[in-house]
């Protein structure tokens, strides 16, 4: 096993041109199940690479425990790494293709033949270890590749989109076997997703990326209960969190949140931005809808009703904004109904409008909401 430090690491490509990953400073512990998430083109798959040698940074440092590998070749590096395409050799069985790495390494037979049954019960191919790959469903492709990956016994395992070529079902299976065989290896993973329910299910911890950076680095529920940024919110969650501007007016017993003409309950401490704006960030989850009128309940209008089978997504106008929340498949609603929604007040998160940074109050404080961003801390909302 071991961690992994990143120290501003920079690759570019076609000269300079294009800055896939730009100045990343990141620690990966011991151990760790470490996810790389974000949409495509961010620069997650090229950070991966680095990683593994397969790419060479153009700045910074890259450390595997005490090791600098920053200039070595994959070969040195003790990684293994598993491809988005199984990546299997079709003319060798199961066993073969298992004990491949092991046999470049010029292990004897006896110490492959154990290594190959280990790994292979591992991801339980343990009866299959005399079939062709033609014989195999994906599944047990993509098996064979992790198998394949462990039985080398890396002190990093990287994993770039095993998942992306199985059907929903078979991603699901996989998606529990990886976290099972995770604890059971208690090796160093960093896996690389653009699908955040992956990231969230399987990671220890998870690094949201945009244009070649790391915008927040937390536990899987903090990224999503707590997004540093307005991008995460609506990166994170399916369907993404909703975004209402809110102005912060200025009244005679205090602040009061408007969207548009209508009010909305403001935490303690934002009294500093009277006056001003803000982003109610709310989770379609988070939205009490009812039929009836509700005091301080956002007056809405239905717009469209999809069954999700246990829940129903509603897609509602507020004034001039389109919002969508979850309620139960049993909800008397339908288009074109008035529908009123009481958002829990405990569960908005508030970004500032400029630097789409959350902006978070102290209990009580009637100072200046503080900015949370991934780099530790930024200026208050600006005036």
């Amino acid at each position: 096993m071991s961690a992994i430090r990143l120290e501003g690491v920079t690759k570019s490509f076609g000269r300079g041109k294009v800055t896939a990953v730009k100045g990343v400073d990141l620690t990966i512990a011991d151990g760790e199940f470490f996810v790389l998430l974000g949409p495509s083109g961010c620069g997650k798959t090229t950070l991966l690479r680095t990683i593994a040698g397969l790419e060479l940074a153009d700045r910074g440092r890259i450390r595997l425990g005490e090791r600098d590998v920053t200039h070595l070749p994959p070969r040195k590096r003790d990684i293994a790494m598993v491809f988005q395409s199984y990546a299997v050799f079709p003319h060798l069985t199961v066993a073969d293709n298992i004990g491949f790495g092991l046999r470049m390494r010029k292990q004897d037979k006896e110490a492959v033949a154990e290594k190959v049954r280990w790994a292979a019960e591992l991801v339980e191919l343990a009866d299959h270890l005399d079939r062709y790959p033609s014989a195999l469903s994906g599944g047990q492709r993509q098996r064979v590749a992790v198998a394949r990956a462990i039985a080398v016994e890396p002190s990093v395992l990287l994993m770039d989109e095993p998942l992306s070529n199985l059907d929903a079902l078979l991603r699901l299976t996989f998606r529990s076997d990886l976290k099972r065989l995770a604890k059971d290896l208690r090796t160093t993973i960093v896996y690389v997703t653009h699908d955040q329910a992956e990231a969230l299910s399987l990671g220890d911890r998870v690094a949201v990326m945009r244009a070649g950076q790391i915008v927040q680095v937390d536990a899987p529920m903090r990224v999503y209960d707590h997004p540093a940024t307005r991008f995460v919110g609506g990166f994170i969650g399916n369907p993404p969190m909703n975004f209402l501007p809110v102005r912060v007016d200025r009244a005679c017993w205090g602040p009061r949140g408007r969207i548009g003409d209508q009010d909305l309950a403001l935490p303690a401490g934002v009294a500093a931005h009277a006056g001003r704006a803000l982003l109610a960030g709310i989770r379609a989850e988070n939205l009490e809808p009812t039929t009836d009128p509700t005091p301080h309940a956002l007056a809405a209008t239905v717009r469209v009703v999809e069954p999700l089978g246990s829940q129903l997504l509603v897609t509602v106008v507020v004034g001039e904004h389109t919002v969508k929340l979850l309620t139960a498949n049993d909800f008397p609603v339908e288009d074109g109904a008035p529908l009123w929604l009481t958002p829990a007040p405990d569960k908005i998160r508030w970004f500032c409008p400029d630097t789409e940074a959350e902006v978070t109050f102290g209990e009580g404080d009637p100072g200046p909401g503080r900015v949370v961003s991934a780099g530790g801390g930024s200026p208050a909302c600006p005036d």
